[in-house]
């Protein structure tokens, strides 16, 4: 157990040293790049040394001018932004608003007109209503119209009734427009 144990000590002596060694080469090849850096940093440092007071207030004050004319440019852009968004939301509202008052517009001359006129019958047989509501309008003054509400009525002969009936073969359907959308 003895020699296990110094076995392991040795292989870890081993990976010491070869670390050691990696980090040692690894320094010699650092520090000449970061003695170059320092070298050119340097001539910089030192012109800002030698110059005076009143060069380092001016080139202070050059810095701070860019600064705030890279601002006015940013707020410059967003307000142009803004404007023209502002120009697009505006054309939109004067669109909407135009058409709503042609809407309103034609409200006026729309209305709802009550009547009684029989709906023909179409060529299948199902009631022609469309000509009816005209038929109320144009006697209104109006130019046409669209039926609104319509009455369904079973009509029958008088002897129907007569025999206590209340339908039969005789009897039919007829529809009437009652309310018709006049313009």
């Amino acid at each position: 157990m003895g020699i296990k144990r110094n076995l392991a000590i040795h292989r870890n002596r081993g990976a010491v040293s070869l670390t050691l060694g990696f980090l040692f080469a690894a320094a010699l090849v650092l520090i000449p790049a970061l003695a170059l850096a320092q070298d050119q940093a340097a001539p910089n440092q030192k012109a800002r040394e030698s110059e005076g007071f009143i060069a380092a207030v001016s080139r202070w004050f050059e810095e701070q001018t860019a600064n705030v004319n890279s601002s006015f440019r940013d707020a410059r852009k967003k307000v142009e932004g803004f404007s023209s968004a502002a120009g697009d939301a505006a054309k939109t509202t004067v669109e909407g608003a135009r058409d709503a008052a042609g809407a309103v517009a034609r409200i006026p001359t729309a209305r709802a007109i009550s009547g009684h006129e029989k709906c023909r019958l179409a060529p299948n047989g199902a009631p022609d209503c469309v000509s009816a509501a005209n038929t109320i309008c144009k006697a209104k003054g109006f130019d046409s119209g669209k039926s609104v509400d319509m009455t369904t009525s079973e009509v029958c002969p008088a002897k129907v009734y007569l025999s206590g009936r209340s339908t039969g073969p005789e009897c039919t359907t007829e529809t009437f427009v009652s309310r018709a959308l006049c313009q």
